[in-house]
């Protein structure tokens, strides 16, 4: 899928709608929305990551929204 700055970038293939992506790091998880097919992805939960983490990841998640709504699609069909 997608890695960056240490996070795994998941997409479940049991998940539900709206398009959103699980950003896991050690001990922390985030929920992102992806609002495709063109973002920005904002969080939806949060379990541990500070607030600039999140800033961060929310930049290099919007920054690869496409890929990842082609990605949710491939999985789960339209967003």
């Amino acid at each position: 899928m997608l890695r960056f700055s240490g996070y795994r970038i998941v997409i479940y293939p049991n998940d539900h709608r709206p398009a959103h992506v699980h950003v896991l790091g050690s001990d922390k998880e985030a929920v992102f929305h992806l609002h495709c097919p063109g973002g920005p992805a904002t969080v939806r939960e949060n379990f541990g990551f500070a607030r600039h983490e999140l800033s961060g990841i929310q930049r290099e998640l919007s920054a690869h929204c496409e890929f990842l709504c082609e990605e949710w699609r491939k999985i789960h069909g339209q967003p």
